[in-house]
C-alpha cells in the first residue's frame, strides 16, 4: 500500500515528478516510466483535467501528447459508460467466440501459468493492488483468446484486486482484448513478453509464432478452473451525526475528491452501499485504500447502507453528489463530470475518431 500514498500533497508530487518524455518512450515496458496515477483518477481524488493542466504547467503539448493520449483513453471509456450504461458489462459490438466456459482459469488466479512476467504481475496485483497495463493485456489475452474463457467473470476477478479499479476501463479493455469491443482479438507470444518484460524465458506454451498461438488448442495449464470468492468486507463504523441545517454532500468510492466544494459548510458523507459492492466486489486491500483516501477529506463521515435509508434524508435543505453512471440513483443535485475535452460532445465511433477530435481541441487551446 505504501506504493500509493494518499495525501493530496504526495499525489501532486507524483504528478510533478512524471517525466512525460520518458513516459512516451518506455511506458509499454514493465520496468518503464509510468505515472502510477490511475488509482487516484479511478477513485476521483483528482480529475483528468486536473492532472493534464498540472502537467502542462511545466511541459509542452508536444512533449505531453502521448500522456494526454492515454488520459483520453480513460475519458473515452468513461464517456461510453455515461452514454451506453450497463451495455458495457456484456459483449458490446461482437459476440466473443469461441467460449468454452465462464469461470476463471486456476493457474492464472494462482499465478502459476509458468510465464515469469505474468506470474510476477499477478503476485504484484495481490500484494500491492497494482498491475502494469501491458500485463493486464497479456493476462486478458491468455484468459480469453488462448484459454477461450468469456471475459466477464475474469474481468471481475481483476477489478476485485485493483486499487485503480475502474468499471468502464476494466470491462471495455477486456472486451478490446477479447474482440467484442474491437475489430480483432489481441494476442501475445513469449517473444513479445520477453521484449517488454525484460525476460529471456523460453519453452512456455506461448513460445511460438503469433500464427501458432492464434490456432492452438487450450494448453493443459489453462484448463483447470475455479470460481474465485469475490466478497467485499465493509467496515464497521459509528452512525453518522448530522446537522440538518446544512446540505448533505454524498461521496463514494469513485468520488473521493478532497477539494470538491471544500469551502462550503456541509455534512460530508462517504456512502458505501452493500448493494453496490455485491454487484462490484472489491478486496480488503482495495477497501483499505478507499478508506485511507476518505480519511484525507475534512469532516467526512462514513455510512454503511443504501442511500435511501439515510436517516431523515428529506430533512436536508440540499443533497449534492457528482454525476456518475453507477450512482445515478442518488437523490438531489448532481455536479456535471469534469471532462478533458467537454467541447467534444459525444463519443462517435472508434477511439481514433474520438482522439482526433480531442487532439484538434488540444492543439487549438494550448498551442500559441
Amino acid at each position: 500500500m505504501s506504493t500509493f500514498p494518499v495525501t493530496l500533497e504526495a499525489i501532486n508530487q507524483r504528478i510533478d515528478a512524471l517525466d512525460v518524455t520518458a513516459y512516451a518512450h518506455t511506458r509499454n515496458y514493465l520496468n518503464g516510466s509510468v505515472s502510477r496515477l490511475s488509482p487516484y483518477l479511478s477513485r476521483g481524488v483528482v480529475s483528468l483535467p486536473y492532472v493534464m493542466n498540472r502537467i502542462l504547467q511545466r511541459a509542452s503539448v508536444n512533449d505531453a501528447q502521448k500522456f494526454i493520449y492515454e488520459l483520453c483513453w480513460r475519458e473515452y471509456f468513461q464517456r461510453i459508460w455515461f452514454e451506453q450504461g450497463n451495455r458495457i458489462f456484456s459483449d458490446f459490438n461482437n459476440a466473443q467466440q469461441p467460449v468454452k466456459h465462464h469461470q476463471m482459469i486456476k493457474s492464472v488466479a494462482d499465478a502459476t501459468t509458468g510465464i515469469e512476467a505474468i506470474d510476477q504481475g499477478i503476485q504484484e496485483l495481490y500484494s500491492t493492488g497494482y498491475m502494469h497495463n501491458h500485463v493486464r493485456m497479456y493476462v486478458a489475452s491468455i484468459v480469453t483468446n488462448v484459454g477461450q474463457v468469456h471475459w466477464h467473470n475474469p474481468s471481475k476477478w481483476m477489478y476485485y484486486h485493483l486499487l485503480d479499479g475502474d468499471l468502464a476501463s476494466n470491462s471495455l479493455s477486456w472486451q478490446w482484448v477479447a474482440g467484442t469491443f474491437s475489430s480483432k482479438k489481441y494476442f501475445c507470444n513469449q517473444d513479445n513478453i520477453n521484449t517488454y518484460g525484460n525476460t529471456t524465458q523460453r519453452d512456455t506454451f506461448l513460445d511460438q509464432s503469433y500464427e501458432a498461438v492464434m490456432r492452438m488448442n487450450v494448453p493443459e495449464v489453462l484448463q483447470p478452473v475455479i470460481s474465485p470468492d469475490l466478497t467485499t468486507i465493509l467496515p464497521v463504523v459509528n452512525s453518522p451525526l448530522f446537522d440538518y441545517n446544512l446540505p448533505l454532500l454524498l461521496y463514494n468510492s469513485c468520488n473521493l475528491d478532497p477539494l470538491w466544494r471544500n469551502e462550503e459548510p456541509a455534512n460530508r458523507l462517504l456512502i458505501l452501499e452493500p448493494s453496490y459492492f455485491n454487484h462490484y466486489p472489491v478486496s480488503a486491500n482495495v477497501m483499505d485504500f478507499i478508506l485511507s483516501l476518505a480519511y484525507q477529506i475534512n469532516g467526512l463521515q462514513i455510512y454503511i447502507g443504501e442511500v435511501n435509508d439515510i436517516p431523515a434524508l428529506a430533512a436536508f435543505p440540499e443533497i449534492l453528489s457528482k454525476e456518475h453512471p453507477a450512482f445515478r440513483h442518488y437523490p438531489g443535485i448532481k455536479d456535471e463530470p469534469e471532462w478533458l475535452f467537454p467541447s467534444v460532445n459525444r463519443v462517435k465511433g472508434s477511439f481514433t475518431s474520438f482522439w482526433k477530435a480531442c487532439e484538434k481541441n488540444l492543439m487549438q487551446k494550448h498551442t500559441p
